[in-house]
């Protein structure tokens, strides 16, 4: 029988540390920590059914256990030390600002395998894994970029690391492709998950003209708004289907459990390595949810052909010329951007009128 432990309060998380350590026959102990709740309906909704997937996949040679709404920093490195003081084998950190304190905690266990989400530092028990989710908005940005009719479209965002300003680049790129007159709205909601700014900022984009909004922020707060407005978006991280078949006209979400069975079936047959590892819609990572049919079907035609020339690798959403937003030049025509210049982009592409943070 699979046993799934919630380690939800501190009572809970002193029973699990008075656990004895494993023994070579018990179940590969597998932790969790998120930087949400698991009832978010998108990121840590997402990584929650990934630790589902591994269960079912392993059943009793598993046993998981999760730490929801752990914030980034100092509590990040609390949780995860009690994470590894209840005998965890490997451990699995799904938020990007849990970086510094993954590898803190790790040179303290060197016998227990972390991976930690979005990050790029590593050693030689701390794997990293992401998804390519530029891949996902450049599909979405063709949807939008067809579907507005004040060619206005907005973007909230999350806070501006490389990952946040890839899709925002990206989805900008492929709607200005298909509609010349897109203009792009972006507002910096400095949250992953946080429902009220999330709301806010869908409707002071909606007061600047925006009729489809896309989000890097992972309640479905923004497509409640839009639902209200008669407006357009897209589910983010998970599939958010109860807002279709409108406002939410597609999704661009994680297939985490891909991984998560991978990585863990590699811990048990002893092939697992401290890998750096980006998979995106052709790996099964990034996923399009169902583009419903308040989308044209021409439309609908248009990004499912662009998902699928993206999933052979035979189109890159980032492909030249392309300049940067202060003119200067980036990618030569037919030119493509390398993985390490997209794990450091710090600028926007030519046309988006923002600023990014400093």
């Amino acid at each position: 029988m699979q046993r799934r432990t919630l380690l939800a309060s501190a009572s809970a998380l002193m029973m699990a540390l008075a656990v004895p350590a494993m023994a070579q026959d018990e179940p590969l102990k597998v932790g969790f920590i998120y930087v949400g709740p698991v009832s978010d309906g998108g990121w840590t909704y997402q990584h929650d059914l990934g630790r589902q997937a591994v269960e079912e996949e392993f059943g009793d040679r598993v046993e998981t256990t999760y730490l929801e709404s752990v914030p980034e920093g100092v509590d990040a490195e609390r949780a995860l030390t009690q994470l590894a003081l209840a005998g965890n084998d490997v451990i699995y950190a799904t938020s990007f600002g849990y970086m510094d304190a993954v590898m803190n905690v790790a040179a303290k266990f060197p016998d227990i395998r972390f991976e930690h989400n979005t990050g790029y530092k590593r050693a030689e028990n701390v794997g990293t894994y992401d998804g390519r989710f530029y891949e996902g908005r450049a599909v979405t940005g063709t949807i939008a970029g067809r579907m507005t009719e004040t060619n206005k479209i907005g973007y909230i965002a999350t806070f501006p690391i490389p990952e946040v300003i890839q899709g925002i680049n990206s989805a900008y790129i492929h709607a200005k492709k298909v509609n010349p007159d897109v203009e792009m709205r972006v507002v910096w909601a400095y949250s992953w998950f946080d429902p009220a700014k999330e709301a806010d900022a869908a409707n002071a984009l909606m007061a600047e003209g925006v009729d489809v909004i896309l989000q890097h922020t992972n309640s479905t707060a923004p497509l409640a708004q839009l639902q209200q407005a008669g407006k357009y978006g897209f589910g983010q991280a998970s599939d958010m289907s109860s807002f279709a078949p409108a406002p939410r006209i597609s999704s661009v979400y994680n297939n985490w459990g891909a991984h998560y069975v991978k990585s863990v079936g590699r811990i048990l047959d002893g092939t697992w390595e401290p890998e750096a590892i980006w998979g995106g819609i052709g790996d099964g990572i990034v996923a399009i949810g169902e583009i419903t049919e308040a989308v044209p079907a021409d439309v609908k035609a248009e990004a499912e052909a662009l998902r699928a020339s993206i999933a052979a690798g035979e189109y890159h959403p980032f492909t030249g010329p392309l300049n940067k937003a202060d003119g200067t030049g980036w990618l030569a025509e037919g030119e493509t951007a390398s993985d390490e210049e997209l794990q450091s982009m710090n600028f926007f592409v030519e046309g988006i009128d923002a600023q990014i943070p400093q």
